[in-house]
């Protein structure tokens, strides 16, 4: 018997390579002779560098970079086991956890250590680069990155504009002339699960600046600052992104790639099966197991669960889900290539004990469904 196991990491609790190891120690106590392919997953968010470097036999690579505030913080970044590509959790650099409740102020976040992890990639010669681009405390529209690979971006006296979203409405000028010459050896690839454009009411400032710390007011002036933005890159790189969708994701990150990296935007987790290689390797499996922290009818909205229940059904393999809990709709995922989902909770307790004990909790759920 072959068996996929293809799990997303319990967040807080397990990463999906510890996921998956849990399943197949369950598994084992029923079947011991059964195949077991562990294929750790993600979506593009929190956890996609360490799944695909526990996939592909890579590595973890730290390195001292700024913060959204300028400030000196140890980031991470992942090579995979071609060691030619390199995978960024941009959130890792220039994220909303690394400043507390009353540091978030998207006029002055900066997405600058995004930029000194992409030239640690290219300095350690990684040419193909993927950049998950959830979880921003920024809304400078990838400007701090550019700068950090040498961008100059200039106000009309020639000087430099500063960092935030906040400068951009004085920014009257791009020289790419001193940008590094090795992206233009790249590939670059951006996981953006949204559709915002850059600027308007659906835009980066007005759906994501909220949460990012600005208020009614500053809302409106990051949202004319990125359009002044976006104005200057049509004229002086002569690409128009105001309109184009996932423009506006991570606070105008994802139009700040397109316009100056040649980035491609594509779901997260097409992306990790891609470089996972899962469509390949459910051949001939009997059953696929999936699953992550919370399972419920979101989980359809292109999530980890969700994209390996498609691909396992081209094949009519079916599918078990195991969660740490079942949440809201969940039975609408039965129409969605999902044949059962389970809990791993086998008694009454609390969120706290079931991710104290997630690994134990896995192993016995997959051997009651192996049984």
């Amino acid at each position: 018997m072959k068996i996929v196991v293809a799990p997303d990491s319990y967040k807080g609790s397990l990463t999906a390579g510890e996921v998956a190891v849990s399943i197949e120690r369950g598994i084992k106590r029923v079947f011991a002779d059964a195949e077991v392919l562990k294929i750790p997953m993600a979506d593009g968010g929190e956890g996609t560098v360490q799944s695909l470097v526990d996939g592909t036999g890579g590595e973890i690579t730290k390195v001292n970079v700024k913060d959204p505030l300028m400030r000196e913080v140890e980031a991470f970044y992942g090579i995979l086991g071609d060691k030619k590509t390199a995978v960024i959790e941009m959130a890792a650099a220039s994220g909303l956890p690394l400043l507390s409740e009353d540091e978030r102020d998207p006029m002055k976040t900066t997405s600058y250590g995004t930029g000194q992890l992409i030239k640690n990639a290219l300095d350690k010669g990684c040419r193909n680069i993927i950049i998950g681009i959830g979880g921003s405390a920024t809304n400078d529209g990838g400007a701090g990155m550019i700068k950090a690979l040498g961008a100059k971006l200039l106000d009309e006296n020639g000087k430099d504009i500063g960092f935030g979203g906040g400068s951009l409405g004085k920014l009257s000028k791009i020289d790419i002339t001193d940008m590094d010459a090795r992206l233009k050896e790249c590939s670059i690839t951006a996981a953006c699960d949204v559709d915002n454009p850059l600027c308007g009411p659906k835009g980066a400032s007005h759906i994501f600046g909220p949460q990012k710390g600005a208020d009614e007011e500053m809302v409106e002036i990051l949202d004319r600052n990125l359009a002044n933005y976006a104005g200057v890159i049509k004229r002086d790189l002569g690409t128009n992104i105001i309109d184009v969708p996932g423009a506006g994701a991570a606070g105008g990150l994802g139009g700040g790639l397109m316009a100056f990296l040649n980035a491609k935007l594509r779901n997260g987790i097409d992306i990790v099966i891609d470089v996972t290689g899962l469509d390949k390797k459910l051949k001939g499996a009997q059953l696929v197991i999936t699953g992550e922290g919370m399972i419920d009818y979101q989980t359809a909205f292109g999530k980890t669960p969700y994209g390996v229940a498609k691909c396992a059904k081209k094949y009519g393999i079916p599918v078990i889900a195991i969660a740490g809990g079942i949440g809201q709709d969940a039975d609408t995922l039965y129409q969605k290539g999902f044949d059962s989902i389970f809990s791993i909770v086998d008694k009454p307790m609390s969120l706290e004990q079931s991710m104290k004990d997630g690994s134990i909790l896995l192993e016995n759920a997959a051997e009651r469904i192996m049984r």
